[in-house]
């Protein structure tokens, strides 16, 4: 994989696809979303971290694939370990377009490097009420469609990062943050990400080597998954 040596910020943000977001320091790729929908219906792609369906999550959020791959969908707990008690941002990786991986702690005031040193927020939040559509039911987090943007709700804007200063970036730069909670790790680019992190030979696919949306319900079911197989 290969990423800018000098980031720009595009023009537009671009949704992530089924591809790598990034990669932490320790080689391991971020890859946030999984290749399970409903009904086999992409507007409706399940959150890998609800557990809304079983993928098998270590404890370091990750898992392996079929062709041995190993990767994380939240944050990389035993790496954070072994930076505990740290009072700076930790950098813990590099984005698809160049950009730092922070968190998930950071200044309250992000150009302030003397400022309270607090657990960064999200501004993503479940929506409210029940889905049009689709598999109905109250939005509950199973599925990205779920969440919804608001601006200012927490510390970080649509992408899950902000400007600021870090020691790695004394003068600044835009970095992105992971969070406990949606999206844990971003899921749009704010620069252009380099077309190594596409993924080939197709989709991310389920232990086991099924395709997307082929697995076995989770215990009691899972609304509109296909039977087991």
């Amino acid at each position: 994989m290969r990423v800018p040596a000098r980031p720009q910020i595009a023009a537009r943000i671009t949704p992530l696809q089924l591809q790598n977001f990034g990669f932490a320091i320790n080689g391991v790729p971020f890859d946030p979303g999984a290749a399970e929908f409903w009904n086999n219906d992409r507007n409706w792609q399940y959150e890998a971290m609800s557990g809304a369906v079983p993928l098998g999550l270590d404890q370091n959020n990750a898992h392996v694939q079929p062709n041995g791959a190993y990767h994380y969908h939240g944050l990389p707990t035993a790496l954070l370990a072994r930076f505990a008690g740290a009072t700076t941002p930790v950098l813990v990786g590099w984005a698809a377009d160049g950009f730092p991986i922070y968190g998930p702690y950071g200044y309250l005031d992000a150009n302030a490097r003397n400022s309270q040193f607090v657990k960064l927020r999200s501004s993503w939040r479940l929506k409210s009420g029940t889905r049009n559509g689709g598999p109905g039911g109250r939005y509950d987090g199973s599925f990205v469609q779920d969440y919804e943007y608001s601006a200012g709700l927490g510390n970080l804007d649509e992408c899950n990062g902000r400007s600021g200063r870090t020691a790695e970036f004394p003068a600044g730069t835009y970095y992105y943050v992971l969070t406990a909670k949606f999206p844990h790790v971003p899921r749009r680019f704010v620069g252009t990400a380099d077309t190594s992190f596409v993924k080939q030979g197709g989709p991310h696919t389920a232990p086991g080597g099924r395709p997307p949306g082929g697995r076995p319900p989770p215990p009691g079911g899972a609304p509109g998954m296909p039977p087991p197989r």
